[in-house]
């Protein structure tokens, strides 16, 4: 089974990530964070509202770790409330 991780923000979007092992906080910090989340905190600045879908991975004591050492914000919001993340509607659209 592929996993696909993407990312929007004002207008944007970051490429599609494809992995075909499983996510470990360690692999969402190295590719996603490092590679993807940090080029759009740049272009936004202090703004910068990080959303997640309070996957296991996502919230990794080496996640939340790289988090706060970079200074981003983790938006708050209920878990199990895909219909708040408007992701989730482009993953709908996607099949």
């Amino acid at each position: 089974m592929a996993r696909v991780w993407g990312g929007i923000i004002l207008g944007s979007r970051t490429d599609l990530h494809v992995q075909s092992v499983t996510m470990t906080g360690h692999i969402y910090r190295d590719v996603i964070l490092e590679q993807h989340v940090h080029l759009f905190r740049g272009d936004m600045g202090a703004e910068f509202l990080f959303m997640d879908n309070n996957a296991r991975p996502h919230h990794a004591n080496i996640v939340d770790e790289c988090l706060q050492s970079e200074d981003i914000t983790r938006m708050d919001w209920p878990a199990n409330s895909q219909d708040l993340n408007p992701i989730e509607y482009v993953w709908d659209m996607l099949g």
